[in-house]
């Protein structure tokens, strides 16, 4: 019956797809897990699904099905909710679905007018499951909303401008997402951002805590390493801190280490994941290459290649753009698809997983970057298995990268506690 039901349903897809242009932000949505953690076996259904979007502007997310041993993470690409509701036709005996996005959230992109808040707004637009969508930045905002607000999506945009108006911005929001500061130019570092990006991100989390306290916090603003302690710090300083909800965005290590080891193994790239730990700046990212999805053998040199590759991937892009920006599109992909796992999460998807640094007990350092499961309540678990079984170079590559990070995070707690004191 089942397979009878999944037959009609690719004969309506087809047909309702013929016409429609195609937006793909995702990849899987599994059908029944296992119970291990954090790899799920469902009982032999995926579905990729390729469905229109009803009433939705021509959007639709991939989808096609099939059997399979094991399913990757339907956290691994920000995949679109969806619901199908069966109805029989008694004239010709076939099955109807239509999709019915929940527009229900609330977002905020602060930073909304730079180089990654803008496409980072537009992608978070095209999100069936967005209400609103507030975008705030110290100028040039209005007219990014007004050119946003022309697209034929569920969200309704506001724009909001200087720090008077930052509290409203943040009224009733769901998720608010902090990619405000200064990009890296070339010869930069991650370090060199500090002085200006950590004042940044303190103003902007203050605002966070006193409006909006119960949302899920997604910092891009470098150095990430730093600006994360940063806002626990402030959080705690107003009583509001929830480890569960305050994430730095690392999914851009993921992003890249899956398309470069796609390409290096000629790997169909919606099939790979590679889990990313540690930290998000220089050798503090490391890709565990040895855990990567399907499983697939490197050579010593081909280790060495990736892990640095991916490391240095942002300078790559620095010095490739000659002084005109940063990696502004890969970070506004991978932040929206950090956005729509959040969002599915809070809908009720219990089987979101996604590598974020986050308060953490799997090391000695108090913040680290790890798969975590997502929940409404924001982290659900973190996952430790990834740490386990490491190769002698993930294991040596672990303890080195230690050091350097947990400068990182205490430069950042000084910097919030120094404001206490100054206060």
């Amino acid at each position: 019956m089942l397979l009878d039901l999944i037959h009609f349903l690719l004969i309506e897809i087809k047909m309702a797809a013929a016409s429609v242009a195609t937006f793909t932000i995702g990849t899987a949505v599994s059908l029944g897990k296992g119970s291990s953690l954090p790899q799920s076996k469902p009982s032999g259904l995926r579905f990729n699904s390729q469905y229109s979007l009803k009433n939705f502007g021509g959007l639709k997310a991939a989808s096609s099905v099939s059997y399979e041993s094991e399913s990757s993470f339907s956290g691994k690409e920000a995949a679109l909710r969806a619901s199908f509701a069966p109805r029989a036709q008694k004239a010709n005996q076939n099955f109807q679905y239509s999709l019915q996005p929940q527009a229900a959230f609330k977002v905020a992109v602060l930073g909304a007018a730079g180089g990654i808040g803008q496409s980072l707004a537009l992608l978070i637009k095209m999100s069936p499951l967005v209400s609103s969508l507030n975008l705030y930045d110290i100028e040039n905002v209005k007219g990014v909303a007004a050119d946003l607000s022309h697209c034929n999506t569920p969200s309704q945009v506001q724009d909001f401008t200087g720090a008077s108006e930052l509290g409203n911005s943040l009224k009733g929001v769901n998720v608010v997402v902090i990619p405000a500061g200064v990009p890296r130019k070339p010869g930069m570092t991650r370090d060199d951002l500090f002085n200006i990006n950590a004042g940044i991100v303190r103003d902007l989390v203050t605002a966070v805590a006193d409006n909006c306290p119960d949302a899920f916090i997604h910092i891009i603003s470098n150095p990430v390493n730093s600006t994360v302690p940063i806002a626990a710090e402030i959080l705690k300083q107003k009583g509001v801190y929830d480890p569960k909800k305050l994430f730095g965005v690392s999914t851009l290590d993921v992003v890249r280490a899956n398309t470069f080891v796609a390409q290096k193994k000629n790997l169909k790239l919606i099939d790979v994941d590679v889990p990313v730990v540690g930290g998000h700046a220089g050798i503090t990212i490391l890709p565990l290459l040895s855990k990567t999805k399907p499983s697939v053998s490197f050579t010593d040199g081909e280790i060495h290649e990736l892990t640095v590759r991916i490391q240095n991937a942002g300078t790559e892009v620095v010095e490739a753009k000659a002084g005109a920006g940063s990696a502004t599109l890969s970070m506004a992909y991978a932040a929206a698809r950090f956005v729509e796992s959040s969002l599915r999460a809070l809908d009720g998807d219990g089987d979101v997983y996604e590598c974020s640094y986050v308060q953490s007990d799997l090391t000695e350092l108090p913040f680290f970057a790890s798969r975590v499961k997502l929940g409404r309540n924001g982290i659900e678990a973190l996952i430790p298995s990834d740490l386990q079984g490491l190769t002698e170079y993930e294991q040596k590559s672990l303890e080195a990268l230690k050091p350097e990070l947990k400068v990182s995070i205490e430069k950042g707690v000084t910097f919030a506690q120094k404001q206490t004191v100054n206060a």
